[in-house]
């Protein structure tokens, strides 16, 4: 069975960093776009970040430009967001997903996704 799982969350100040990861299996990892979303209390889970198969397809949203960067380690089967400059509105428990069924230009929609992880908490404080 699929699997994912995400971990590197936490409790942080404004302007502090985070990196956090998810860890894949059961799928053909190295073939699948992946993403990164997110979901605030009382809020729809949002687009933040995805990428292509090879790593050369990134989107962010704009929320996160220029502070977040994903990446990826297909020999790892793993998938990395790298947050700096964290603000109090990134606020938000982080989920990685899965789209097994493309490859290239990922998708910002959370439909598209066939798997999501359990969530990592980020929680930045003022």
């Amino acid at each position: 069975q699929v699997h994912l799982g995400e971990a590197g969350g936490g409790l942080v100040q404004a302007g502090d960093s985070l990196r956090l990861s998810c860890a894949a299996s059961g799928l053909t990892f190295s073939n699948s776009a992946m993403g990164w979303f997110r979901q605030a209390p009382g809020k729809e889970r949002e687009f933040v970040a995805a990428i292509s198969y090879s790593g050369r397809g990134i989107y962010y949203a704009n929320s996160v430009k220029g502070r977040f960067a994903i990446s990826r380690d297909n020999a790892k089967n793993t998938i990395y967001l790298q947050m700096n400059r964290l603000m109090p509105e990134d606020t938000a428990i982080y989920y990685c997903a899965a789209d097994v069924n493309r490859k290239y230009d990922p998708r910002t929609e959370a439909s598209e996704y066939d798997y999501w992880g359990q969530g990592t908490q980020v929680t930045v404080s003022s």
